[in-house]
This record gives structure tokens, sequence and C-alpha cells, in this order.
């Protein structure tokens, strides 16, 4: 895992001051991305001076020198910078080498290279893992970028005027000086409303981030995006001990192939049923003892450090637990406000429990994220088909309830808004998963962005998902939307802000594919029961007890101890309660002094 920079010229630099100027952009950008990889860097500077390119390392696979990046062909044809894991680059190097490639190193870098040299755009589809990356073609002058299907590593970029600047965070993009750093009143606009920006928009105008699934070829200044993946539910009618089969099958084979590292993996493990399925897992199928961390309250209401203890007793894991109180998060939250790359009202939690597995020597950890996605895990699996049935009840009479909510919308509370939102689109499962987990309504996120941008916005266009049944199309929306925008994005700038890599087994582009095939009768059954059920090794006290998000009690702390913390000027028709609605503005004021002219 690392963090990757540069810039490509559609003209070559051609004197000694652009030369300079050049040299102090990449450094700019190396020094924004300098926590990502703390165990090397390196640069490029192309011989037709068409491309400098910037790598920070964190050393997880092939520790030696040969893994240094950017890394460059045996012919210096082809240079990449790469961030990421491929698990299946063992597999890979052997077809290589079988058609009679060879091979200097033992890296997971030199075999993207050699694949692309070999198989061009094609490459990603025979990659198992997540990466970001781009790789310069030297004789063709031709930049090609790609970023992992699920979007678990990140690629920002800003093309103009011939010059394409990019990077594993929007910061360093901006420490390029290419940027115009104007605020996008439409990134802040869907910011507002779900609580992250909606690729590939970023918060930043001239900036986009490159979609998950896709990647990119640039030349001469023009740029072109090609999807290359998304999600697909073409189901099979499997029968229940089929499926059970199937999913248990896939989940080995996906913790088995996230174990590859030649340094020690821990586990974020809060006492659910997903980190509690990893380490079931990972202890079976790994030789050396598995070390899990976990966040302990002193509330009960809210403290899951008990059971985390119990898992990992079970288990036999090296547990560290660290027990937070509001006293201890407050500087830590200061430290989380300058280590975001984009406002977020997520990310806290992961920033903290991250600062712990670092300071107890750790590299690499697995994250149970992505299972509520795929097995049912959310509220609303359940809620947004009430939802949309309601809403086509109230349609019938649409002209007459629209015109009373649009006189009374000052009047109502922030939920009952967002709940009006959706019933002015009836039919729209976006409109209704935005009501369902949004922050502001579209009312107040119009006004409180025209109150941030000096403009109004239109907003971020997300397709409707269309499968052969509604809990699938949810099951899309989770993974595409929440999972990918925040989740995924949070999850990524905490965790390397410790210079700790992240994997998350369960969103494995090969696992997807996998259980995608069972029938959402069987996988998107209430309450995880396929999941469960494939998993026996695990106690009837993780399997029965209710589920409880891994999440802080913020709003004790802003009624209490963090109640001191300036509260930002909204109007008095829209309320900052519950406590996200206070956070996302204080989170976006402290962003926007930080990186916006």
């Amino acid at each position: 895992m690392c963090g990757i920079a540069g810039i490509l010229y559609s003209q070559a630099i051609s004197d000694p001051a652009e030369e300079k100027k050049t040299a102090l952009s990449l450094s700019a950008m190396q020094s924004a991305i300098a926590h990502r990889g703390p165990d090397g860097r390196g640069t490029y500077i192309s011989p037709s001076k068409h491309a400098a390119i910037t790598h920070t390392r964190l050393a997880v696979i092939d520790l030696s020198d040969s893994g240094q990046q950017p890394m460059s062909s045996t012919d210096g044809r082809y240079t990449i910078s790469y961030n990421g894991e491929i698990y299946n680059y063992k597999k890979l190097r052997t077809q290589l080498e079988q058609s009679g490639e060879e091979f200097s190193g033992n890296s997971d870098t030199e075999v993207i290279l050699k694949l692309y040299a070999t198989k061009g755009e094609n490459c990603v589809h025979s990659l198992r893992g997540m990466f970001a990356f781009l790789i310069w073609d030297e004789q063709t002058k031709r930049g090609f970028a790609a970023r992992d299907a699920l979007g678990i590593k990140p690629f920002y970029y800003r093309n103009k005027g011939g010059v394409f600047a990019f990077a594993s965070e929007l910061r360093a993009v901006l420490a390029s000086g290419l940027s115009s750093q104007r605020i996008s009143s439409r990134g802040v606009l869907s910011y507002l409303q779900r609580g992250s920006v909606t690729e590939p928009d970023t918060a930043i105008r001239d900036i986009k981030a490159l979609p998950a699934g896709s990647y990119l070829y640039w030349n001469g200044g023009k740029s072109k995006v090609v999807r290359y993946w998304k999600p697909r539910f073409e189901t099979v009618m499997y029968q229940p001990p089929k499926a059970i089969e199937m999913t248990r099958t896939a989940l080995e084979h996906s913790v088995r192939a996230h174990l590859v590292s030649d340094v020690p993996v821990g586990i974020f493990l809060s006492g659910g049923i997903d980190s509690s399925v990893l380490v079931a897992l990972a202890t079976k199928l790994s030789r050396k003892q598995i070390n899990t961390y976990s966040i302990a309250f002193e509330d009960p209401a809210w403290n899951e450090g008990d059971i985390a203890s119990r898992v990992a007793q079970h288990f036999g894991t090296n547990h560290t637990e660290f027990l937070m109180t509001p006293e201890k998060a407050r500087p830590l939250y200061s430290k989380f406000l300058e280590a975001i790359d984009q406002p977020t009202i997520d990310g806290f939690n992961t920033f903290c429990i991250a600062k712990l597995a670092s300071e107890k020597g750790e590299k690499v950890v697995l994250s149970g994220l992505g299972a509520d996605e795929l097995f049912a895990g959310y509220k609303s699996f359940s809620v947004l088909p009430d939802m949309l049935d309601k809403s086509a009840k109230l349609a019938k009479i649409g002209f007459i309830v629209r015109p009373i909510l649009n006189k009374i919308d000052t009047y109502l509370s922030g939920k009952q808004r967002r709940i009006a939102d959706a019933t002015r689109q009836p039919d729209s499962l976006v409109a209704a998963h935005q009501s369902l987990r949004g922050i502001f309504s579209n009312s107040e996120a119009d006004h409180l962005t025209k109150v941030v941008c000096s403009k109004t916005a239109k907003r971020a266009l997300i397709n409707e998902p269309s499968h052969a049944t509604l809990a699938d199309s949810i099951s899309d929306l989770e993974l595409s939307v929440y999972m990918r925008n925040q989740l995924l994005r949070d999850s990524d700038v905490a965790s390397m802000a410790w210079g700790l890599e992240l994997r998350v087994p369960f969103v494995d582009r090969v696992f997807v594919e996998q259980i995608s095939a069972i029938p959402s009768s069987l996988r998107l059954a209430e309450n995880k029961q396929l999941l469960k059920a494939c998993m026996p090794e695990l106690p009837d006290w993780v399997v029965n007890r209710p589920k409880q998000g891994f999440r802080f009690p913020f709003d004790q702390w802003f009624a209490n101890e963090w109640h001191d913390m300036p509260l930002p000027e909204t109007p008095k028709w829209i309320s900052l309660k519950p406590w996200y609605r206070r956070w996302s503005l204080t989170v976006l004021q402290d962003w926007k002094a930080r990186y916006v002219k």
C-alpha cells in the first residue's frame, strides 16, 4: 500500500525554469502523501520530459529494494506508480513466466507492469485485489490509469491545458499548485445530502475522481474514461444447502487471499458478525497467531469491548483494547480533521482504531466492511420497500399532497423533510435511499450550499438500479453509493493516515461475483441468515446478538463534554439535531478553511 502522484504534459518540459517548477510541484505532491508510504520514496522524470511521477511506499509484499517505485520495464518503455495489493499476483506471475517473461524481483507491482505490456487495458480483468495505478508509455506518450472494481483505492486527477495531475489523495493534487482550489457547489450539495461527495465529483471544482471499476487513457491533453466492471445479479436457483456451501467456499478463498503478506496481518474486531467471521476464518487459515484490535466505552449502551474480548478469547487471538473517553477523543478529533481528504460524516471510528493498530506495529489489518451490503445487514433492506409502497399510495393524491408539503416545508423536522423528498419522487429508489440515509433534505441542502459556495448547484446524477428484484437493487445502491463514496473512501484515508493498509475481504471482486449468483431470497434474507448459516464455528452468543453499529456516542459528547465546540450558524428552520448535522457542517467549515481559496 502506497501513495501515488504525478504530472503528465502534452508538451515536453522545455527549459530550466519549467523543470524547476515541475520539481517543486512533484516534491510538494510527494510530501502530501508521505504518510501513505513511510518505507520509501521515489521519483521518475521521463527521458522525453513529458512525465514526472512520484511514489511513497508502504512495504507489504517484497520488502526488498526490487519493489521500489516508480518502477520501469527493462526496456524503459513503461513506468508505473501503483497503490494497492494484487492477491493473485503469484498465479499471474507464473502465467507470464510460462509465456517467456522474466522477473527481476518478487513484487506484485512488476506483475502489473508486465501484464499491461502484454494485454494493455485488458490487464484489469485479471487483477484480483485493490488497486489504483498509472502507467506511462514513453514510446506513445500516453498515460493509462485504472482503479479496482469496487473502488477500494482512490485515484484523483485534474486534466486541463494539456497538463494531467493525479494522486492518491485530493490534497496531493492541490499541492501540485495546478488546481484553482475553487470549491465545487455540486460536490458540497451531494455531501450535505448524503454525508459524502458522490464520485466522479469531488469537493474541488476542477478535480475529479476516477470512478470505481473504470480505467482512463490520457493522450495529448485529452482523457477518456471507460467503465469495465459493475455489479451484476444474474442468479441461479440454488437450493439453501448449495448456497451455504458456495458462500462458505467463496469466503474462505477471499480471506486466504487477503492474508497474503510478507508482514503480519491483524483484524479490526467489533464483536459483531462480520468481524467475527473474519477472525474465525483467519485463525483457521493462518499459521500465525492473529492480532485483533477493538475500542471500548465506559457506557454499556455503546460498549462492544466485552463481546469483542470474548470473541478474541474464544478464537485465541492476541487482543488489544483501547478504552475511549470523550477526553481522549477530543484531541484525536483535531488530528482527524487534519487527516481527512474531503469532508465526511464518517471515518473517525476507523481513524482511532487504526491509530491503535499502528502504534502496536501493525502494517496490515482486515475489516468486515462490505458484509452488510451483500447480506442485508442494514435496515434499508426492510425499510425501503415499505417507503416505496407508501409513496406509491400517496402518489395517487400527489396533486393534493405536494402543494401542501411545499407550503409547510419550513415547519417540518429534518427527518420529515427528507421523507417528503421521497414522496415527491414515488417511483425512485434512489430518492428513497437518500431520504433514509440523508443528512439534510433537498431544500436544506440547497440553502446551505448557497451559503457555503455562494451559488446553488445541480444534483449529482445517480442512476436508478434495475435488477430482477428490489432487494438486489437496494444491495447495488448500498454498494455503489454508500459503501463506495463513504465507507471505502473514509477507511482508506483514516487507515493510511497512520501508514496502515486496510483490507476488506467482503469487498473482493471475485467474491462478489461468486455470491451474486445466489438468489436474493437466500443471499439477502433478513439478519444475514446466509452468512450466519455458513459459519457454524460462531458461538450462539455472537450469532443471536442484536446488530449494533460501530460508532461513537457523539450525541452524548456534543451535549456534555464537547458542548463548547463551536456551533455552526444555520437559520432557525434548519435544526442541527441529530448530532451528524452539526458534525457535517463543522467538518465542512474546517475543510474549506484548509483547502479552498
